[in-house]
């Protein structure tokens, strides 16, 4: 098994042809393509920023105390 990965271009008519050279002997293979457009612009869309979402929690006591307790009450 081989896995290539290269960057062509589809042309006007909207085909796209491969012709790669292999290592394989001559006989039916079984070919899985994905296509993965290639942005013009040189930047990814940044990921959402998650930061007016963050908070933090302020705990009074023992976190393992009121583990047990809730455990025991079932």
């Amino acid at each position: 098994m081989e896995v290539l990965k290269l960057t062509t271009t589809i042309d006007e008519s909207g085909y796209l042809n491969l012709n790669i050279p292999t290592q394989l002997a001559a006989g039916e293979v079984n070919i899985v393509v994905v296509l993965n457009p290639v942005s013009s612009e040189g930047q990814q869309k940044s990921s959402y920023d998650f930061s007016d979402l963050v908070g933090r929690l302020t705990w009074q006591g023992d976190a393992l105390i009121m583990q047990r307790t809730l455990r025991d009450e079932w």
